[in-house]
């Protein structure tokens, strides 16, 4: 099916052309007829599948223009509103939409003044609109759009009181989008006074990996995780590594010992300033830091094709987060790896995660790194030896064009 079949306006179509897209994706299939119907929607599916676009295109054709704040889309880090952002500013080329992005961390003021300016859309994180509202910069009164992005982990992160304070703000009259890689219950039971006769739309069940991953997982001991990191990276293929680690601490002494053993990389995490973090995913996506460090706070905003492999260097705390990490690498129809270092103290949450995943992740050792003590996950699991070849895993190709952008890392899809 071609976009035009979807019922999308010439005047979005041309922005789709001129963004690079082709074909929708299956989420941008069913779920832009759905929305320009003025239906509610859930919208769940894996992260790489176009799900921006698949709110984006259809919004923009249903917003009027100069008439003040008609759409809002919450999001929860700032890495995502900044990439919803450049998907409205693509498409909205041919539409004459104006739109704004508000979020922390960032002086305020010049978002007061670009709102002031007017705008039609805002793309907001849930604090800084809070704010914004508060100082009379924004009226709300209007919004006939409504976008929860990544609605399950701002629960997690503890934005639902702020969510629900600007759903106050809104008119009760309006549609109502919910979009994100998983949806889980806690959420819809959150949400079902918001939503109106919705119509579910799901691409793949909510916690399964994209399959083109290959996953591995290397027993090793917690104190020689640098060291076989450092050994990994340096034996390996990859393009752009995506590593996570659980803490602020944890991401920066990694970034500074990874530098003094020659590998290039940097940190990004929610103690970092704007300017901070915007710096170190630029160098990343640009390959100057071909290794990124980073903490589950902002995996969801980073939004970068080739990613070859991620590397959990501290599992993660559920599976829900696992799926989330992982799910970086293999997008855009590429392929990807995923590895996974495991000492004692991680073995709980890897049952949780192989049971989500209805299968067991294969074991292996760097051939000829000289491991300490360590513990295995159980006797039965076999443990292969990779040498230079089995350690890259499978590198990242690339797939057909798409309603995702392809290359360049920008945010044509997102997760």
């Amino acid at each position: 099916m071609s976009f035009s079949a979807l019922g999308l306006a010439p005047r979005i179509l041309d922005g789709v052309s001129a963004m690079g897209y082709t074909d929708p994706t299956p989420i941008q299939t069913q779920a832009i007829p759905l929305i320009l119907g003025g239906r509610d929607v859930v919208g769940v599916a894996q992260t790489g599948t176009g799900k921006t676009a698949a709110f984006v295109l259809p919004m923009l054709q249903r917003t009027p223009t100069r008439k003040g704040v008609r759409a809002l889309i919450v999001t929860p880090t700032r890495e995502l509103a900044l990439q919803i952002s450049e998907v409205i500013r693509d498409a909205s080329k041919r539409t004459g939409h104006r739109y704004a992005v508000v979020y922390g961390g960032v002086g305020i003021y010049p978002q007061i003044q670009k709102l002031r300016r007017g705008v039609d859309i805002v793309v907001a994180c849930p604090g800084r609109l809070l704010d914004l509202h508060s100082r009379g910069a924004v009226d709300l009164s209007s919004v006939e759009t409504l976008v929860l992005d990544e609605a399950d982990r701002m629960l997690d992160m503890g934005f639902w009181p702020d969510v629900h304070r600007i759903l106050n703000l809104l008119p009760e009259r309006r549609q109502n989008l919910l979009f994100s890689a998983t949806m889980s219950p806690g959420v819809l039971k959150v949400v079902e006074s918001t939503l109106h006769n919705p119509a579910r739309v799901e691409v793949s069940p909510p916690s399964t990996p994209v399959e083109r991953i290959g996953q591995t997982l290397y027993p090793v001991c917690r104190t020689q995780k640098t060291d076989l990191l450092v050994e990994l990276l340096k034996r390996s293929d990859h393009t752009r590594t995506l590593v996570f680690t659980r803490t602020k601490h944890r991401a920066d002494r990694l970034s500074r010992q990874l530098e003094r053993q020659g590998v290039a990389s940097a940190a990004i995490h929610g103690g970092r300033s704007q300017a901070q973090r915007q710096r170190a995913l630029d160098a990343f996506k640009a390959g100057r830091s071909p290794v990124l460090v980073a903490t589950d706070v902002v995996a969801r905003g980073i939004d970068v094709d080739e990613i070859s492999h991620v590397v959990n260097y501290d599992m993660p705390n559920t599976a829900e987060d696992y799926v989330h990490r992982i799910g970086r690498t293999a997008r855009a129809g590429a392929s990807g790896s995923a590895i996974s270092f495991l000492s004692a103290e991680e073995v709980e949450v890897l049952r949780d995660i192989e049971k989500t995943l209805g299968s067991t992740i294969a074991c292996e050792d760097l051939e000829g790194f000289r491991y300490a003590a360590r513990h295995m996950p159980d006797p039965e699991r076999t443990v292969a030896r990779a040498g230079a070849s089995g350690a890259a895993g499978n590198r990242s190709g690339s797939g057909r064009r798409s309603g995702r952008r392809g290359g360049s890392g920008r945010a044509g899809r997102r997760s």
